[in-house]
Parts: C-alpha cells; structure tokens; sequence
C-alpha cells in the first residue's frame, strides 16, 4: 500500500500540473506514478462531474437532477477511460511507443486533475452568477477542459518519447481503434447471446422428448 499511497505519489500528480515536461519523463523513467492514485483521480472526476450535473444552477444546467445516477455515470467514465488506454495501447504498440501500458493509465488519470480541481470551484460560482454572468462559469470550465487536453497531449507524447505530429496521429488512431473495440465487443456479445439461444432451445427441446 505504501508504495501506491506515500506522500510522494499524493503529491505527484500536483507536481505534473505545472511541470508536466518533468513530470511526465519522471513518471516513465523513475516510476514516479502511481496507478491506484490514477484510478481514484479518475472516479473523482466523476463524482465532481455528477456533483456539478446535479448542483449547479439551473442558470447553467438544464438537466433535471432527479435523473443523475451518479453510479452510472462512474461506470461510463472508468469504462470510457480504460477504453481510452486500450485503444491508445494498442495503436502505441504498433507504432513503436515506449510507453507500457500503466505509464498510460497514469498518464490519462493524473491529467484529470485540472477537471476535479474546476469543476468544484464552477459548480459552488454557479449558484451566484445571475443570467448575464454565466460566462464566467463557463470560463472556468473551458479552463480546465484546455489544461487537461493540453495534459494528456504532452503526457502521451513524453512517456511515448513521440513528436507532436506523431502524438496527434497517435490520438486520431486511439479514437477509431475505440470504435473498433466497440464494434468488436458488441459483436461478440451478439455470438455469445445467439450461442446461448441455440444451446438453450436446443436444452429445452430434448427435455421436452424426455
């Protein structure tokens, strides 16, 4: 536990923050990163992302907060973000990455830091805006959008060891091989389905002789 949970690997994601450059090589090359941390950082971005969903004024949010599950949507985060890291794994590997698999985890996680850290701050801001001044709200919440899209570029591209054309090849590939798992999973899961219909009837039929 300590070697995920040490004070050092708390600190760390803050660090990458404002030195991602350091931060990002260090967490490749010294294992500085921390994946439960990375996880944890992730489900907090959901419960901040639920949380502004069901809090925020209705001045800036016309989502009825009866019909927030805050369950679901932790399910469709963790699952969106390890679909991010396979679809990225799989087209680094091809495409002569250094990066291992939990380097991007890590990675990915920490860079959602800046969307916890905005979120919190936008959703309280929302409640004393007036209907003239939501663009203050909104500022802040591009803010944390651009620094955690600016994180992930430069986290991918450094324990990756890629140029920045290359990085954003990278990125495009990631999001059409997560349409591919997609199409591939659902298949599967429409085999699995039909071979379970057919062993099934097949069941039901020789009780029915018996």
């Amino acid at each position: 536990m300590k070697r995920w949970f040490s004070k050092g690997k708390l600190r760390y994601p803050f660090y990458i923050l404002t030195h991602p450059a350091d931060g990002y090589y260090e967490l490749r090359h010294r294992e500085r990163g921390s994946v439960p941390v990375a996880i944890i950082i992730t489900a907090l971005f959901s419960f901040c992302f639920s949380m502004n969903r069901i809090h925020a004024s209705f001045i800036v949010n016309d989502v009825d907060p009866r019909s927030v599950d805050s369950m679901n949507e932790l399910g469709g985060v963790m699952l969106l973000f390890l679909l991010f890291c396979i679809g990225n794994w799989s087209v680094t590997c091809l495409m002569g990455g250094e990066g291992r698999f939990k380097d991007i985890v890590t990675s990915v996680g920490y860079a959602l830091l800046p969307l916890v850290l905005t979120l919190i701050p936008a959703t309280i801001i929302s409640g004393f805006v007036a209907a003239d001044e939501e663009a203050f709200y909104y500022l802040i919440l591009v803010f944390g959008v651009a620094w955690t899209a600016i994180l992930i570029l430069m986290g991918i591209m450094i324990i990756h060891n890629y140029s920045l054309a290359k990085t954003l090849v990278t990125l495009i590939l990631t999001f059409f091989s997560m349409l591919i798992i997609i199409f591939i999973t659902m298949m599967l899961f429409d085999l699995l389905s039909q071979v379970y219909g057919f062993f099934r009837n097949v069941y039901i039929e020789l009780q029915n002789r018996g």
